[in-house]
């Protein structure tokens, strides 16, 4: 593909011009997800972005169709999309994250997503963001030797007293209590 076509088609997306519609499609690598140029989910960075003639042709890269453009003219089924976002926040739990920015990820409404993943997993998004955000939290307690904040800064929580509040809740200990608790594992949890 020429720079020049490369450059009409992300102006096309940019623009969320509907003209270009089945002419191409976007997926972007960072959520795993396909679309129509006409889509009106905020434009990805542009280092993320694969473009394919047809549908069939992102799906075969592994690509899932958007929930809000419709691509395939057909639904993701839910399990598939929050299957997208769970992985999704397990790459990017680390960064800010809400409902909001999930949703805006994945391509779909907060109301939606929120009351999809609860009837999936059984829990919210927000408490699924978390509990991996605690975990990653109890790996680097037991496996560095950095600080109680430091340590909140880097799963994604950097407001310490929120988030000795937070792993609390969760776990019944603080972080310090927990660390004391707990040998060194050398990279492996214990329950």
């Amino acid at each position: 593909m020429t720079d020049s076509s490369q450059m009409e088609k992300w102006n096309a997306v940019l623009r969320n011009d509907a003209s270009y519609n089945d002419q191409f499609y976007y997926a972007v690598k960072t959520t795993g997800i396909f679309c129509r140029p006409s889509c009106k989910s905020r434009p990805p960075n542009h280092d993320n972005i694969a473009y394919f003639d047809t549908a069939d042709q992102a799906k075969s890269a592994g690509f899932r169709p958007c929930k809000r453009c419709k691509p395939t003219r057909e639904r993701m089924p839910d399990d598939e999309w929050i299957a997208a976002a769970t992985a999704y926040v397990d790459h990017h739990y680390m960064n800010v994250l809400s409902l909001e920015a999930l949703a805006e990820a994945l391509h779909g409404s907060p109301y939606h997503l929120h009351r999809t993943f609860k009837r999936v997993k059984q829990l919210t998004p927000v408490a699924y963001i978390q509990q991996v955000r605690i975990e990653a939290a109890q790996r680097l307690l037991l496996d560095t030797d950095l600080t109680v904040s430091d340590i909140g800064a880097r799963v994604g929580l950097p407001n310490t007293p929120y988030f000795i509040t937070l792993f609390k809740k969760k776990t019944n200990q603080t972080p310090a209590s927990y660390r004391k608790d707990h040998p060194k594992t050398n990279g492996e949890m214990l329950e």
